[in-house]
């Protein structure tokens, strides 16, 4: 079971971490980076140690630039030595560290970085059991949970490129989710119904 995910990255690419790390949080997913939460009284690499050795996959965003990051390269190596799954993430261009160059990788191009996270989260779906998706109204700002849209019902709706659809439990309004990454499409959102997903909405 995967419950709490690890993602490393080259700072240089905190905004492709944080997005994932927000998408994997809309479906349950706990996750660790390491630029967050940072505590006074304990070190950078103790922290990364503990994230590392407490999370049961680490995801390891390979960018053109981040690919030969110390950092990056360096979670990848505790996480090896411990035997932890590792799914790489490949923006097109990139080349993987040595260590984990046999690894069969999720490739992504920044303009499309969402179905890259849509694959992930399939994956993860594969070997474990989600459940919940956890998403704030954009119209009411509350936050509510519910169970978690089923995988064909998911794969359905990217195929035809159309939004899932949910409805606030607090306000009672109807709420267009992209079907790759959960997230709510912003603002009032009934006369959006009928229009398909493009990246960055």
């Amino acid at each position: 079971m995967i419950s709490r995910v690890y993602i490393s990255y080259d700072p240089d690419d905190e905004d492709l971490a944080l997005r994932l790390s927000l998408a994997l949080g809309r479906v349950g997913l706990e996750s660790y980076v390491a630029l967050y939460n940072q505590s006074p009284a304990i070190s950078l690499a103790d922290r990364v140690s503990f994230a590392i050795r407490n999370s049961e996959c680490l995801v390891a965003l390979a960018t053109r630039k981040g690919s030969r990051s110390p950092t990056l390269c360096q979670e990848i190596g505790l996480a090896r030595g411990i035997d932890q799954l590792i799914i790489p993430l490949q923006e097109e261009g990139a080349q993987l560290p040595f260590l984990i160059d046999q690894l069969r990788a999720l490739p992504f191009r920044r303009e499309s970085f969402a179905d890259a996270i849509g694959i992930l989260i399939k994956s993860i779906r594969e070997l474990s059991r989600l459940e919940w998706l956890r998403v704030v109204c954009p119209q009411c700002g509350e936050e509510m949970t519910q169970y978690l849209t089923d995988q064909d019902e998911v794969d359905s709706a990217q195929e035809k490129g159309i939004f899932l659809e949910t409805i606030c439990s607090y306000c009672q309004n109807t709420i267009l989710l992209d079907p790759r990454t959960f997230e709510p499409l912003p603002g009032e959102q009934e006369s959006l119904k009928p229009h398909k997903f493009i990246e960055n909405f």
